[in-house]
């Protein structure tokens, strides 16, 4: 296999990944809070947490990594509307994620907290969770925006 080629598909594989995972989290985030049982809550939210640093964490880093490599191996000019266009997506879905993270370790201590001492969420959690959710609106339409740039090449504005 070319290293062009690997590297392509690391990009891809890591843009699936990261898509997927924040999508899925997302929505057994949103369900398990809907649900309002603080036990469900509790767990989905730990796993939230830990599928955060297992898949999204290091696809981040690998889509930046394979994204600059492949820049680098096909000679394209940084210039480029697309490539400026999806850095600048990339930067703002990364500067909602990072809260994101916070919040979810938040969320989790708050669950935990209230399935611990057997007590309902506090109203700090359904304050941290409309946090979450309009953070992660912005974020997750960055990320569908730069799916949509590495696919066309071209910027529509």
């Amino acid at each position: 296999m070319s290293v062009y080629l690997g590297l392509k598909w690391l990009h891809i594989v890591s843009a699936t990944i990261l898509f997927g995972t924040g999508i899925g989290i997302a929505f057994f985030q949103w369900t398990a809070w809907r649900s309002g049982e603080v036990a469900v809550i509790a767990r989905v939210t730990r796993l939230v947490v830990l599928a955060d640093f297992v898949f999204t964490t290091p696809a981040v880093i690998i889509q930046l990594a394979s994204g600059i490599a492949l820049v680098h191996t096909l000679r394209l000019p940084w210039s480029s509307d697309w490539i400026v266009g999806a850095l600048l997506l990339y930067a703002l879905a990364g500067a909602c994620w990072l809260p994101v993270v916070a919040i979810q370790l938040r969320l989790a201590r708050l669950a935990a907290t209230a399935q611990m001492c057997g007590e309902p969420l506090p109203p700090a959690f359904a304050r941290t969770m409309r946090l979450w959710f309009w953070l992660g609106w912005p974020a997750f339409l960055a990320v569908l925006a730069i799916l949509w740039l590495m696919v066309r090449k071209a910027v529509a504005w």
